[in-house]
């Protein structure tokens, strides 16, 4: 391969895409005279197979968009106002240092707090980059929850962290189960397999509220109201045991807790679901028959699957389901949850939670908004905010009090980024970060088996630098004299990986420098079966229908801060799955909140990713300005036409959108996509400003679905 940083000459450099998205694209970067003139799609890689998305098929305009931060900033006027001047690297990381070490000096270190996320999702740079550093500061534990958790702990309590089906294996499916997955728009390199087996004969089923481009091309939509999954997956138990409709053999041998089981589903009638889900119950029936039926059969949930009130009890229920009809013993059956199980990361050596002094406080991203204004009584309080990898004013919930908090003028907010974004508009520093073309990094995946390494296919611009340079610079002013705080990105690569586990077998640096990714060390598609003897990664060896971890308290997720099987309300976690309605009704409640008719989903939009992207113009222009989607009904009774500005609020806020009236949403429900930015937003506010803080009954999960609002006229 030619060198990368060659100039007068015409490369191309093998690369992954960064984002936070299941299929991590394997990538190609044209590079003509040291400039990047175009990505593509890499046509050797089996899951990717040449394609990126309409988010990133012209990457190299992220690279040089004019309004790029290519130098470190410094807030010259009110907070909030997007002014800043040009200072240089020392300057800023000589600010940093001097202000946290006075507030280490006079608060102790928990008065900072470090914000991030996955607005890169490489080993090097991404979800773990910066927590040694602050873990050896002795700052505030910033507890990840945004995605998954829930999930996460409902899969784990009931089958163990296995990564379950390869995706690629549900082109041998006989009936396909896409719940609360939008294939098309957020992993559109699952649906080429999806799609092999449907014109094989299989029967593919969506369940969601909302009409989507994956919808459209299936064989039945089912359509649920906002939160009342669980009802519908319990209804389908029902009917497949009383039918006596299922593997009786592979129960006794592989699963935990069937009879009681039983017994417990029996009150989950078709008839009950009707009443929560809005759904036929004969609807539901013939789903449950046909699911038992088909061998194999295959259920994918998606991310949203989580947010409402029960969403971890869902999962627990859709987890159990494929053994009770023995879904597992062929390839091409199962449930498809997070395959990033199968990665040996050494998430430990990442992260070094071994350096958290005991009893370090530990703050919620949730609460963000609340600890900045004090609503939480927080002692020492929040004195200084070190923000990278996210956007939390467009992506995290209460953004009226997070506007207040970030305000602030004794709040000291540093924020790494590659725009003046939202949130780093409010920053007293804004450092530059690099593009994925300017880094080195290594890319897991949770949507497929294939690690794929992305080269620097340029120099950083102007003066960039990678997360982990960042933490390198920082650790060295904040006097951290241990070498591992200045290890390279290949020491880093090194150490991310268990390269002697069995997964890694013929997977080495040398064949990934070579080809660009490599497919874990699994079976074919066609013969991986994984648990068709059992063999679960959990304490009895078998699906836990009836779950030992639910009476066994904590337990920590490999890929999260914290991971936890209390319930939200501090009550017991039920042993069984169990229906829990929504949190919020249309009901006033006995302090005479509430009230409000419609549920409000917000989920991610088609042109962008979650707050990345909307400030370029081709996406921008693709997805147009922040809509809300009503039914004609809903519309009619508010005198609300097609087109016509509205307002949508509730009592935690209100943004302003245009109406979109038709039948993508079902009576009662409305959808506002997310993403969108608050500074080119009607109002200054976007549906962040009505989510709930409000967790789900697992894992810290959030409920953006579990949201009541009311629509009207502008």
């Amino acid at each position: 391969m030619s060198t990368p940083h060659s100039s007068d000459q015409q490369i191309t450099v093998l690369g992954a895409c960064p984002h936070d998205c299941p299929d991590t694209c394997s990538m190609l970067v044209n590079v003509q005279d040291g400039r990047v003139t175009s990505v593509r799609g890499n046509p050797d890689h089996p899951f990717t197979q040449g394609r990126l998305c309409a988010k990133t098929n012209h990457y190299q305009e992220r690279v040089y968009h004019p309004e790029r931060v290519l130098h470190p900033l410094r807030r010259s006027g009110p907070k909030g106002s997007g002014q800043f001047e040009r200072i240089s690297w020392d300057d800023a990381l000589d600010t940093v240092a001097s202000k946290w070490k006075a507030i280490i000096a006079e608060r102790g270190p928990e008065a900072i707090l470090p914000y991030s996320y996955l607005g890169t999702q490489g080993l090097v740079n991404g979800l773990t980059v910066g927590d040694p550093f602050f873990n050896k500061l002795g700052a505030t534990v910033s507890e990840r929850t945004f995605c998954d958790s829930g999930a996460s702990t409902a899969y784990i309590m009931t089958v163990g962290p296995t990564p379950g089906m390869d995706p690629e294996s549900l082109q041998h499916s006989r009936f396909i189960i896409l719940w609360a997955c939008n294939v098309l728009s957020t992993n559109a390199h699952l649906w080429p397999f999806i799609d092999r087996a449907r014109k094989s004969g299989a029967k593919v089923v969506v369940i969601d509220p909302a009409r989507t481009q994956t919808s459209a091309l299936v064989d039945q939509h089912i359509r649920v109201r906002p939160g009342t999954d669980g009802a519908l997956a319990l209804a389908m138990m029902n009917v497949i045991i009383e039918e006596d409709r299922v593997d009786h053999d592979y129960i006794a041998q592989y699963t935990l807790g069937y009879a009681e089981l039983a017994a417990h589903v029996a009150q989950y009638t078709p008839e009950f679901a009707a009443r929560e889900t809005g759904v036929d119950a004969e609807v539901i029936r013939t789903l449950a028959r046909e699911y038992a039926a088909a061998k194999p059969s295959a259920i994918r949930i998606g991310v949203a699957i989580e947010r409402s009130a029960g969403g971890g009890q869902l999962v627990r229920a859709l987890t159990c389901l494929p053994a009770l009809v023995g879904a597992w013993r062929q390839p091409g059956g199962g449930i498809l949850q997070l395959p990033l199980w199968a990665f040996p990361v050494n998430w430990e050596r990442l992260h070094r939670a071994d350096l958290i002094a005991p009893g370090t406080r530990v703050l919620n991203q949730w609460k963000l908004g609340q600890a900045l204004t004090g609503a939480l009584a927080l002692q020492p309080p929040i004195q200084a905010l070190f923000i990278y990898n996210s956007n939390p004013l467009v992506v995290a919930p209460d953004q009226v009090r997070l506007t207040q908090g970030l305000s602030r003028d004794d709040l000291f907010t540093v924020v790494s980024e590659h725009f003046v974004t939202d949130t780093a508009r409010y920053a007293d520093l804004i450092l530059p970060a690099t593009t994925q073309v300017e880094q080195d990094d290594l890319m897991f995946s949770w949507g497929h088996l294939y690690l794929t390494l992305n080269r620097p296919a340029i120099p950083p611009q102007g003066e960039a630098i990678t997360n982990s340079e960042l933490f390198r610079r920082l650790a060295q002013r904040m006097g951290f004299d241990d070498p591992y705080f200045q290890r390279s990105d290949a020491q880093i690569m090194n150490e991310a990986l268990d390269w002697n586990s069995p997964v890694m077998q013929g997977v080495t640096p040398e064949t990934l420098e070579a080809q660009g990714w490599a497919r874990l060390n699994f079976p074919a598609s066609d013969v991986y079966a994984p648990h068709a003897e059992g063999n679960f990664p959990t304490p009895s060896g078998k699906v836990e229908l009836l779950a030992s971890m639910a009476a066994g308290g904590n337990f920590v997720l490999p890929t999260f801060r914290q991971g936890y099987t209390e319930a939200q309300d501090g009550g017991p976690v039920p042993a069984l799955p169990t229906y829990r309605p929504p949190n919020e009704s249309g009901h006033v409640d006995g302090n005479g909140r509430g009230g409000y008719p419609l549920a409000m989903m917000s989920p991610k939009s088609h042109s962008f990713l979650n707050s990345t992207y909307p400030n370029h113009r081709r996406q921008a222009a693709r997805e147009g300005e922040q809509k809300v989607v009503l039914h004609p009904a809903d519309a009619e009774a508010r005198g609300i036409a097609h087109n016509d500005a509205v307002r949508v609020f509730n009592d935690r806020g209100a943004f302003v959108a245009v109406a979109r009236v038709g039948e993508d949403t079902i009576p009662g429900v409305v959808i506002a996509p997310m993403g969108h930015w608050v500074a080119t937003s009607r109002a200054q506010a976007t549906p962040a400003a009505l989510n709930p803080t409000a967790m789900a009954d697992l894992g810290g999960a959030p409920t953006f679905s579990d949201n009541r609002v009311e629509v009207s006229r502008v």
